[in-house]
């Protein structure tokens, strides 16, 4: 009798404890604000980190079609005059310094990302946690542009000295006017080179950055830990509802 009542009464108290469990359980897939934020953090440095690493590096910018910058839009009649005459190496050299210039500015940037992600708010992580896949690098794009043009120009002002960039405009310039006599090629052409790198570098780190975040959200491989697994888990269950 004593064993029955016993075994009734670790019936009962083990129900009891089941019932408590199950919105325990519930809510431990739930992450917290804190576990929104700290695993948006840690998943968004990572990739900002390896993002920049990419451009950072020779022929980051120039090998890479998705960012590479071509000879400036605006001179595009000095580059067809140009080919006229069969000068494609200056051309080709001009395009190349462009890029060097971007990929040593480029190293500056992983800095600047990762401390606007440490700066998010709970409000902020969750816009971009339940957002499209491009949300956080429009957040990004939105708080960081401006410091990173100011950061970028210097660097690329003296990168572009360093490669000879300058040279080779000026050597540009010089060819096409000597053949453009009476403006037969169009009217002559003013571009800041520097201006000019430091707005296609900028727009080459953004798309960068979006094919990570895209990365981040879209291969559960790269959820490599059990906070960012619960964090996007989460977030895939919420935008499938």
């Amino acid at each position: 009798m004593h064993q029955l009542c016993f075994l009734f009464s670790l019936a009962l108290l083990l129900g009891c404890n089941l019932e408590g469990m199950v919105p325990t359980a519930q809510k431990s897939i739930i992450p917290t604000e804190q576990e929104v934020a700290a695993g948006l953090i840690e998943s968004l440095s990572q990739g900002m980190q390896k993002g920049t690493a990419a451009l950072s590096v020779k022929d980051g910018f120039y090998a890479n079609a998705l960012v590479k910058i071509p000879f400036p839009e605006q001179a595009q009649p000095i580059q067809k005059a140009l080919e006229t005459i069969g000068a494609e190496k200056l051309i080709a050299d001009t395009t190349l310094s462009l890029n060097r210039a971007a990929e040593d500015a480029s190293g500056v940037a992983k800095d600047v990302l990762i401390q606007a992600v440490k700066a998010l708010t709970f409000q902020d992580a969750m816009h971009i946690l339940l957002g499209p896949d491009h949300a956080a690098t429009e957040y990004l794009r939105t708080t960081t542009s401006d410091l990173l043009l100011t950061k970028f120009t210097p660097i690329i002002q003296m990168s572009l000295d360093k490669v000879h960039a300058t040279r080779y405009w000026n050597d540009v310039m010089t060819k096409y006017n000597q053949i453009n006599i009476m403006n037969v090629f169009g009217p002559a052409v003013e571009t800041d080179l520097t201006h000019y790198v430091a707005q296609r570098a900028l727009s080459g780190l953004f798309v960068m950055v979006e094919k990570e975040e895209k990365n981040i959200r879209q291969d559960p491989l790269t959820r490599t830990t059990a906070l960012l697994q619960k964090v996007f888990s989460y977030a895939d269950r919420q935008q499938a509802q």
